[in-house]
């Protein structure tokens, strides 16, 4: 099918709206400009924008106590209610959607946009060996806008990723040998590559109404226009996407293809002047090979430049140690990069994670060195950065931390916490990555879930982000 834009009709929409922020009028992809392309009009009623009340838990300046304010559910939503054209679904439900979170300074203050990730996916174990299953192959990654309000998650519209010739996106490894085998949803056939499909995780909306998403398969930075067509994806050097249904310009540096596999670029965040993008690794690459997963503690913030596709920095940030950060983690691989979000034109948020405990830290760009030309990415520099135990003494200053939040003692915090988006100077929004609540198939291949939802949670601050 082509792609269109899908407006779905509120599971659940109810009076209560929280939280203060910027008051300005809603701003949908139709009102993109020709540059980002014109969106397909949706066959569905566009549902209205809830009116903004007075708030009912909204943290106030100086407010001392950091708790969450608000949590709110993604109704159950069969995924073929919201992309008719998948054959089977499975009885697996919209899920993944918190891959990440963006609120941009237009939106009100109740809307969020979201995306998911490439699909429902897990191992199958097969003769005593594992294999990255896909139940529904057919699944297009998609951006969602949503409503907050009571409790719930509404979905407005829901935008499914596609090629230059409107196709649907699907979320299927890759290339031979960069990325996993697909199979079905039984581990049994193998599924073909397709140089086209996306895992999107960071997401941002420009005031023009186009997105740019990070993919971890390439890894890769991703323009989208406002209907969900893929305008450009931008991969690391020596990587050959032929094929793939969009334009595609190696031009990241190659030593990004030795990305932990499955865990490339995982965050994304927009300057406040949408000059600069900003794209973190989830994980140490590879550098020189696996070896260094045992102990490697510095991943890649990549500058990029989204009018002229140009690198404009690229800085060293300092993972946590495993054992301090999470008592329950078993090595330091269990630390991941999830969240990015640009607070100011020199300072970043980065949401640092395992499964089960998330921080927020604070980095400043102006304190740390910029790595980006230097020996430091060149693939024959040994010992590379990754290797690195004290950066300080071979030059290299990383990004200094400062924490904002440790959302380990709060209640209502679910786990896999993956999204993140700035509300205002006193709030933060997470959201969860539920996996598509996938709980293994019966004997027809039906999902049986566990009751993982998807959820969005309002976190107020003890002290004011500046």
């Amino acid at each position: 099918m082509s792609a269109i834009r899908h407006s779905i009709i509120s599971f659940a929409l109810v009076a209560a709206v929280l939280l203060t922020g910027c008051q300005s009028a809603a701003v949908t992809p139709s009102d993109a400009s020709a540059a980002t392309g014109t969106a397909t009009p949706s066959p569905f009623p566009v549902i209205p924008t809830p009116a903004a009340e007075s708030p009912v838990a909204a943290p106030v300046a100086g407010n001392p106590v950091t708790g969450v304010v608000a949590r709110y559910t993604l109704p159950p939503t069969p995924l073929r209610s919201i992309e008719p054209a998948i054959a089977n679904d499975r009885g697996i439900l919209l899920g993944g959607i918190g891959s990440d979170l963006w609120r941009g300074p237009g939106d009100p203050p109740t809307q969020f946009w979201m995306i998911t990730d490439r699909g429902p996916n897990a191992q199958e174990k097969v003769k005593g060996k594992d294999r990255r299953a896909f139940p529904v192959p057919d699944f297009a990654p998609a951006i969602l806008r949503v409503a907050t309000a009571g409790n719930a998650i509404t979905l407005l519209e829901v935008i499914p990723l596609s090629g230059s010739d409107g196709a649907p996106i699907s979320g299927l490894p890759n290339l031979p040998g960069h990325d996993d085998k697909g199979y079905t949803f039984d581990g049994e056939t193998k599924l073909p590559y397709d140089p086209s499909g996306l895992d999107p995780e960071g997401l941002v909306r420009t005031q023009q109404g186009d997105f740019w998403a990070a993919d971890e398969y390439a890894p890769s930075l991703l323009h989208i226009a406002a209907d969900g067509r893929v305008l450009t994806r931008y991969v690391p050097q020596g990587l050959d996407y032929a094929g793939a249904n969009y334009p595609v310009a190696a031009t990241l540096p190659a030593l990004y293809a030795r990305r932990n596999s499955n865990r490339g670029f995982e965050g994304l965040a927009l300057s406040p002047d949408e000059r600069t993008l900003y794209a973190v690794l989830q994980s140490p690459l590879d550098n020189p090979d696996k070896s260094v997963r045992e102990r490697a503690r510095l991943t890649r913030i990549l500058a990029f430049d989204p009018a002229t596709g140009q690198l404009l920095g690229e800085y060293a940030y300092q993972i946590e140690p495993f054992a301090a950060f999470d008592p329950r983690a078993k090595e330091q691989s269990d630390m991941k990069i999830s969240g990015l979000v640009a607070a100011t034109s020199n300072q970043l948020l980065v949401l640092e994670r395992t499964d089960d405990v998330a921080s927020v830290y604070a980095v400043d760009l102006s304190q740390a060195t910029n790595l980006l030309g230097s020996v430091w990415d060149d693939p024959a520099t040994t010992p590379g950065l990754e290797a690195l135990l004290h950066p300080a003494g071979a030059g290299v200053i990383p990004l200094p931390k400062t924490l904002v939040v440790n959302l380990a003692n709060l209640p209502g915090i679910p786990a896999k916490i993956e999204g993140l988006a700035l509300v205002d100077a006193h709030t933060l929004a997470f959201a969860n990555d539920n996996d598509f609540d996938l709980g293994g198939f019966d004997s027809q291949g039906i999902n049986q879930p566990n009751g993982v939802v998807n959820e969005i949670v309002l976190v107020a601050l003890a002290a004011a982000l500046p």
